[in-house]
């Protein structure tokens, strides 16, 4: 081992370090800035959700209003939605999960082999617009190609296909169709991206032996770009279940249910996060709306532990 020279302070090189980094590293002091005062300051406030809070009561409220123990988090598990706002919130994220997951995987691999540059980025690009289009502006426009006299209904009435109007947007039967379909289109462009990533820094010697030893570009695909991102997947994965009761990949649950639900689809677009907004939230509920909050988050907590358990078990990759 090297013996440490006489005269050099250590901490001496980390703080040229830092110097020669500065402006990187400001860059790095916003980021934990913000996350500190938005994301870590703000958990005080838990401590409403076992409490009798009411916003008359102020800031000061937080601290002095009446200890109720659990009895928000017992009436949320006892009421008599409770089942149904459970099983949509998982039917949903779980769909979206299934199908919108592999896709932007598979979009990424297929852009890969895209050898034009140009067509490469033209696509690319219009593939990831419509994750910049707000919900808002999906919703109204589901509403106007969707609706009785949309142009869904017009092209499948004149390809004879149905002989009246598909209620699209009313009908508990087509609204998870339509939430998992508009969460694959505005989503695989944008998560395409950070496989891409991955791709572009896998070594191009490994595909250069392959191919001289004959492989073709399926065998090339199989053996070496998906095992070389298979880092980054299970990375996406994990966050992916974390965020299970928020909607999975996408984590758009509750704009979609919240813009496109109505009284004739609410059997299955009733989700836990409109039903928060409905009670805990119009009603001036907050603190019954926080331990709901904090029942998905430990949920949310402890399915990110698991998955990434398993994973490093069944793949030897993990988040942490």
């Amino acid at each position: 081992m090297k013996k440490r020279e006489k005269g050099k302070d250590p901490q001496a090189g980390v703080w040229k370090q830092f110097w020669k980094q500065r402006y990187l590293q400001i860059f790095v002091l916003v980021g934990i800035a913000y996350v500190f005062i938005f994301n870590y300051i703000p958990m005080v406030g838990l401590i409403i959700g076992f409490k009798d809070y009411k916003i008359t009561s102020g800031l000061e409220g937080m601290f002095t209003s009446t200890w109720v123990g659990l009895k928000n988090f017992q009436e949320f598990f006892t009421d008599y939605k409770f089942p149904e706002l459970l099983r949509n919130t998982l039917v949903l994220s779980i769909l979206k999960l299934i199908f919108s997951f592999p896709i932007p995987i598979l979009f990424a691999v297929l852009l890969n082999e895209v050898r034009s540059k140009k067509t490469k980025k033209f696509i690319q690009t219009v593939s990831y617009l419509p994750y910049f289009v707000s919900w808002v502006i999906v919703a109204g426009l589901l509403r106007i190609f969707a609706s009785d006299t949309g142009i869904i209904n017009n092209i499948l009435m004149s390809m004879h296909l149905i002989q009246q109007p598909l209620e699209l947007l009313t009908s508990p039967k087509y609204f998870t169709v339509i939430a998992v379909l508009t969460a694959i289109w505005k989503d695989t462009g944008w998560w395409a991206i950070v496989f891409l990533a991955a791709i572009t820094g896998i070594d191009p010697t490994l595909y250069e032996a392959a191919e001289m030893d004959g492989a073709s570009r399926i065998k090339r695909i199989r053996y070496i770009t998906i095992p070389c991102i298979s880092g980054t997947v299970t990375v996406v994965l994990i966050m992916a279940l974390g965020n299970l009761l928020g909607g999975g990949l996408s984590g758009s649950n509750f704009e979609q249910c919240y813009l496109l639900g109505n009284q004739g689809n609410m059997a299955v677009s009733d989700i836990i996060q409109t039903y928060v907004m409905r009670i805990g939230l119009s009603n001036a509920r907050y603190s019954f709306a926080t331990a709901v909050g904090m029942f998905q988050s430990v949920i949310s907590v402890t399915l990110v532990f698991i998955s990434n358990f398993i994973s490093k078990k069944v793949s030897g990759n993990g988040l942490f």
